[in-house]
């Protein structure tokens, strides 16, 4: 599978809340990142399962819509516009992920946001 397929069927899994999909979609180490912070916000698959069970998939109206995506060897990185986050009258929030795929699977992942 290439790096944007596996990135594409996150994103899926991910809108349709679907966590053992999403989930399947990454590395048992795979590490997440908030730039400039050099130590990662989420280590391992199963903080990234608890993080995204109780933080993102329990809200009713998430959605992330791909505005743009670049691909770069095995990285991805995508324009995203995620609604739902906050009460139902906020701005979705404009993010930008760069996913490092290694062997069909996403190792590492960089999230920038407009905050």
């Amino acid at each position: 599978m290439s790096p944007e397929q596996v990135v594409q069927r996150q994103l899926d899994a991910y809108n349709a809340k679907n966590l053992d999909a999403f989930i399947a979609c990454y590395a048992d180490d795979v590490r997440l990142y908030r730039p400039p912070e050099t130590t990662p916000m989420i280590a391992g698959k199963a903080a990234l399962a608890a993080f995204y069970a109780e933080h993102r998939f329990n809200r009713p109206q998430l959605q992330a819509r791909l505005v743009s995506r670049m691909v770069l060897g095995n990285k991805v990185i995508d324009h995203e516009l995620v609604a739902g986050l906050g009460e139902p009258s906020d701005e979705p929030v404009h993010a930008a992920l760069v996913f490092q795929v290694h062997q069909s699977l996403i190792k590492n992942v960089w999230v920038l946001d407009a905050s």
